[in-house]
């Protein structure tokens, strides 16, 4: 087996964040959890609070990237970076003076890794959105909520966060890989359009095959088969159940006393009077009582628990999904490792570090870079 390393399995790996808002912080702090040294530049005077989780882990700078010499104190930490990250409008980075092509000249193996709701090209490129945008335009937004009801909206978990950062983060990676075999680096177009219609290829398959419908609400994973939805309880909570399978459900039923009582679930003639049956046991004992009927059986039952309630959930606790951080509960880094662990889950960084940054990155000519003045220094005591 393998040596620990307690730096995490990016250890040594340069991240260089140009700030901005959601998908682009996320992917950093992700790169950060697991043990990437990222540091985020900032406009002068942005320090973050200690509740903004997407900061965790990351270091500061402080940069007026308006500033005739803010260009070339980037283009200085770019040169020693493996990744940088930014968010902006498509064109606004190469007008501030660091795009892919001016990072190249002093770094050719930087992977330039560019996040957005619409993509670098094609006729929305340069218009303003945000999450239910993107994903109402790639049919997501369409797929969900019940039937004869309107689209529901899921946060912005599946646009922002699963179609962007995610795909931010698995696309800088791979070019990261391929920099260190080939000396090249490249830019990685990450949009919240491409990743969010590419999170629905399973349902896009569904369709295709007849296996799908486009009436939300009508479908195996939409609510519309009675054995994968929630259920109101007694104390108006909910249930949620999903054992798709015949053996799972089999004990589902069982674990309500409706065996023999409930209509074949095959035939979607069957659904109405079986969702029916299936609401009015539920809503006979309280969401605590189901809890502790379903716990650890094959039922695929669970209770539906708020944000509060969810870190105190034995299992929850047992494998420390969440942490405390600075009085602030927050997500673990995820996933796991076994021979390179995640570092230590780091508390939000806000004052910007200016020369220390500069000085550990090993950046030429420091004095000149602070003295231009588009650097903020340290406070004082930091």
């Amino acid at each position: 087996m393998a040596a620990k390393d307690d730096g995490g399995p990016l250890s040594g790996t340069r991240v260089l964040e140009l700030a901005g808002l959601g998908p682009a912080p996320f992917c950093g702090m992700l790169l950060a959890d697991l043990g990437a040294e990222v540091v985020q530049v900032r406009r002068p005077g942005a320090e973050p609070g200690k509740d903004d989780v997407l900061q965790r882990g990351k270091r500061g700078i402080e940069i007026d990237l308006k500033h005739e010499s803010g260009a070339e104190a980037v283009l200085a930490l770019a040169e020693r970076a493996d990744v940088l990250l930014e968010g902006f409008r498509p064109g606004v980075a190469e007008r501030l003076g660091i795009g892919p092509e001016q990072c190249w000249t002093r770094n050719p193996a930087l992977v330039y890794g560019r996040m957005t709701g619409w993509g670098q090209e094609g006729p929305l490129a340069h218009a303003a959105g945000h999450d239910i945008d993107y994903i109402a335009l790639t049919g997501m937004l369409h797929t969900l909520g019940r039937a004869g009801g309107p689209p529901q909206v899921p946060a912005n978990l599946v646009g922002d966060f699963g179609g962007g950062a995610m795909y931010l983060a698995v696309g800088v990676l791979a070019a990261a890989l391929n920099a260190r075999s080939t000396g090249r680096g490249q830019v990685v177009d990450a949009s919240i359009v491409d990743g969010a219609a590419h999170l629905g290829s399973m349902l896009y398959g569904m369709l295709s095959a007849g296996g799908w419908s486009t009436s939300r609400g009508t479908n195996l994973l939409d609510t519309g088969a009675p054995y994968y939805d929630v259920y109101e309880t007694a104390d108006g909570e909910h249930m949620a159940v999903g054992p798709l399978e015949p053996r799972f459900y089999d004990e589902l039923v069982e674990r309500l006393g409706l065996t023999g009582e409930v209509p074949d679930r095959d035939d979607p003639a069957n659904w109405p009077a079986l969702r029916s049956r299936l609401a009015d046991t539920f809503a006979q004992r309280t969401r605590q009582e189901w809890a502790e009927l379903f716990d650890g059986t094959d039922a695929c039952v669970a209770p539906v628990l708020s944000m509060t309630e969810a870190r105190e959930h034995p299992h929850m606790r047992d494998r420390g999904v969440f942490v405390d951080r600075d009085g602030v509960v927050q997500p673990a880094p995820a996933p796991r490792f076994s021979a390179t662990p995640n570092p230590p889950t780091a508390g939000v960084r806000g004052a910007p570090e200016g020369a220390a940054v500069l000085r550990d990155w090993q950046v030429t000519d420091i004095d000149d870079v602070l003295g231009s003045g588009a650097v903020r220094p340290a406070p004082e005591g930091a």
